[in-house]
């Protein structure tokens, strides 16, 4: 598995995932800004996602639906605040209604990819910081540690040489 490691920080308010990949950052950085790609892997496996909008560019964003198995679905927004292609790419990451407009609850996250050269491959590290305690609990509650790992872990199927 390409997951390192994944924790929580309370007193910094992160959860941070290091994965590594045998694969250049360009081949990762294209998991995160072309939609297709995305949606093979962000989610668990049980929770797939399809994107219906991504534009990965400083004002943009992202609205996306993840289908659990009973057919319910989570959906979700991204507002990109910082790209560094193929460095790096930050943003806000929120639940969202039926209709993709951003939920009050729980509070968005603030999410940054680091994607750094190692050796032939890359090393990227995702953290996400929350405003408060209590938001970070929640989301820890709701599984986002064990889900964000699972879907990281279906990152080096994608990046096998065809």
């Amino acid at each position: 598995m390409t997951v390192l490691s994944a924790t929580t920080d309370r007193e910094n308010l992160t959860l941070v995932l290091v994965a590594e990949f045998a694969a250049p950052p360009e081949a990762v950085w294209r998991l995160w800004t072309d939609a297709r790609r995305l949606e093979r892997w962000w989610g668990p496996p049980t929770w797939p996602a399809t994107f219906t909008r991504l534009e990965p560019v400083p004002g943009g964003g992202a609205q996306y639906f993840m289908t659990g198995p009973g057919g319910e679905r989570a959906h979700g927004w991204w507002r990109f605040a910082d790209l560094d292609e193929p460095r790096s790419l930050e943003f806000e990451d929120g639940f969202a209604d039926e209709h993709g407009e951003p939920a009050a609850e729980p509070p968005p996250s603030r999410t940054r990819v680091a994607l750094d050269p190692d050796g032939s491959g890359t090393r990227m590290t995702i953290t996400s910081s929350f405003s408060s305690a209590d938001a970070l609990e929640q989301m820890v509650a709701m599984g986002m540690l064990e889900g964000l790992t699972q879907a990281v872990g279906q990152m080096d199927d994608l990046l096998v040489p065809a």
